[in-house]
């Protein structure tokens, strides 16, 4: 991500500037305003008249010129005039201009502030020659400073300025960041020490918007964890339940074949053993697939898959075991319906779907199974004619290795409906379980249609 579309570099970067801004008008104000009211120096105006004076007659206008360009540089604009005319430059403003005359006739010292922060003096003289001159005197204060001297201050203040306000900012940055920072690190380090329920929650909240959605995916993916663990401790809880009693029966059937007083007996025994191990490598076979559903590897190689024609050829691999036990697999045919998934693991989720159905019914009964599209989806229903689950049970029926009050009559691991589940969640689908007035479960699953046949 580029840090000029972080929120969080506009927000750093315009306080700084805000806090420099700041400064500097603050810095100019209280600079102006030491130098007006905070120096000592009070300039003798007097004193100034004789010194440009002593300068004129020692040397004339070009004396009087040079001693001009050095009150300029400390500050003050100031010459001589006699009879109302200039002796050396002086810069003035347009509107004194036109105003001086009048004051000059007037003959007498004074100190007038025609502007804010602009002082003008008019100063009597009397040369050693007899003549009267008078000194006009332009300044911005009452103080003589040297133009370095006002730069020094001003540099000063303005550093002293920008230094407080940047490490205010500074830690008020510092301090948006650091406290939550510090509080997904705590909750980092209780996860670490194993306290699954660790989270960040409103510690974290009150932060920039990037660390805001960091806390966010880290509660997320905290929960997620917590949940996966969960699962997985239930799983194997579960699972150790399960193999138990086919390891019994099996560690019993072998010692059983080995005290057979003949081999035919003992053949028989171990044909039963077969069963149980044929048994224990279905379950571990669909435990895998189980996990790897967990694993979330079904999020690749997706590919356009027609629905309606994968649960037609789930229908006709089923088709010999259905007529095994007299069951009429009934497939209502429509339209073709395609969704982007992986075509395996549809392939078996019906499967699964169709088996269940056949285990629970009675022998001649019917399975109906019916794939539509209806809108932005496609639903899935397999319904057989079977004795249903408890209503208690129903919320139950898609959790691994769960086997309801009705599941004794049939063989099976309670992993069937658990792995159909974890199919169509892993196609943005979802699935529910219903009983049937008359009789029946019917199994019912959404699957959203690829974006070019909703």
């Amino acid at each position: 991500m580029s840090p000029f579309k972080s929120s969080l570099y506009w927000r750093v970067l315009i306080s700084f500037c805000a806090a420099n801004l700041l400064a500097l008008a603050l810095g100019i104000f209280l600079t102006q305003s030491f130098i007006e009211y905070s120096t000592a120096v009070e300039i003798n105006w007097s004193n100034l008249a004789q010194g440009a004076d002593q300068a004129y007659e020692r040397g004339g206008s070009t004396a009087l010129t040079e001693w001009s360009l050095q009150q300029r540089r400390e500050g003050i604009e100031a010459t001589l005039f006699e009879n109302g005319q200039s002796l050396s430059p002086i810069r003035m403003p347009s509107s004194m201009q036109a105003s001086l005359p009048s004051w000059l006739e007037e003959k007498r010292d004074m100190v007038l502030q025609p502007w804010p922060n602009l002082y003008l003096a008019i100063q009597q003289v009397q040369g050693s020659d007899g003549h009267v001159r008078q000194l006009v005197a332009l300044s911005r204060t009452h103080s003589r400073l040297r133009q370095q001297t006002r730069q020094t201050i001003f540099l000063a203040i303005q550093g002293g300025l920008s230094l407080l306000f940047i490490g205010f900012v500074g830690w008020w940055v510092a301090r948006s960041v650091a406290k939550p920072v510090e509080a997904i690190s705590k909750a980092t380090r209780r996860m670490a020490a194993g306290e699954l329920s660790a989270r960040v929650e409103g510690q974290g909240r009150r932060a920039p918007e990037e660390l805001t959605q960091l806390a966010s995916d880290f509660d997320a993916m905290a929960e997620r964890i917590e949940a996966l663990v969960a699962h997985d401790r239930s799983v194997l809880q579960d699972l150790s339940h399960e193999l138990r009693s086919p390891l019994a029966r099996l560690h019993l059937i072998l010692d059983l074949a080995q005290r057979s007083g003949t081999p035919e007996e003992a053949s028989r025994y171990f044909l039963q053993a077969e069963q149980e191990i044929s048994r224990l490598d279905d379950m571990t076979g669909e435990m895998l697939a189980l996990s790897r559903l967990e694993g979330g590897i079904p999020g690749v190689n997706r590919e356009p898959v027609d629905v309606t024609a994968l649960l037609g050829e789930s229908v006709r691999r089923a088709g010999l075991e259905a007529k095994e036990r007299n069951i009429t697999l009934e497939l209502i045919e429509s339209a073709p319906a395609v969704v982007s998934g992986n075509e395996l693991l549809l392939e078996r989720a019906f499967d699964n779907l169709i088996a269940n159905a056949i285990k629970f019914s009675p022998r001649g009964g019917r399975v109906e199974l019916k794939a539509q599209a209806v809108g932005s989806r496609v639903d899935v229903s397999v319904r057989d004619n079977g004795p249903g689950v408890p209503e208690t049970e129903l919320g139950s029926l898609f959790r691994p290795l769960f086997r309801g009050s009705n599941a004794a009559r049939a063989d099976g691991h309670g992993l069937g409906l658990a792995i159909v589940q974890r199919v169509v969640k892993a196609h943005g689908g979802d699935i529910q379980a219903a009983n049937v007035e008359g009789g029946g479960l019917r199994v019912s699953l959404q699957l959203p249609l690829a974006p070019d046949e909703g």
